[in-house]
């Protein structure tokens, strides 16, 4: 079995942003969500939202890919809540997700920020970069060099000299 530690601080948003979180299925949802992370050896330090997002910190192992974890959790909780919690509407999440990858020393302070969730709502005190989407499932811009079309290098190809036959 390989040593790892590789925890991620993941958050996804209910279809349209609707605040569809009530306090009524939230326990079920984020039971269910914990449940189905469990089938997949991820292991949840916390779990917690606003009505119509969740924040999970989470150490996924490295046999699961994190977008293979989301849509996994995504689907089943939907599904669940969808045909068997009775709801008078129709559960959706929104397409992606945020994912930021969470050293040993900040998951505490990571776990804290989402078992605070409510009160960072009230307040107003959220993080800008914890609460925030986009209709575009894209990670932050790129301003390195861009790859030529053959290449998929980011940086720029180096030059090698050498005597007789390439190497390779």
């Amino acid at each position: 079995m390989p040593f790892w530690r590789l925890y991620y601080h993941l958050t996804w948003s209910t279809k349209e942003r609707a605040p569809f979180i009530t306090p009524e299925i939230e326990p079920r949802l984020f039971a269910y969500i914990v449940k189905k992370a469990s089938e997949l050896d991820v292991f949840v330090y916390a779990i917690n939202g606003w009505t119509d997002h969740n924040h999970l910190v989470a150490a996924i192992p490295p046999k699961i890919a994190v977008a293979e974890l989301v849509k996994f959790v995504k689907g089943a909780s939907s599904h669940y809540l969808n045909h068997e919690c009775h709801l008078d509407y129709e559960f959706a999440w929104q397409r992606g997700y945020g994912a930021l990858s969470v050293g040993e020393r900040q998951r505490p302070i990571a776990e804290e920020y989402v078992r605070n969730q409510k009160v960072h709502h009230e307040k107003q005190t959220t993080n800008a970069w914890l609460e925030r989407y986009t209709d575009l499932d894209e990670g932050p811009p790129d301003f390195g060099i861009k790859p030529d079309p053959v290449s998929t290098l980011r940086e720029e190809r180096a030059s090698y000299e050498f005597l007789g036959e390439p190497p390779f």
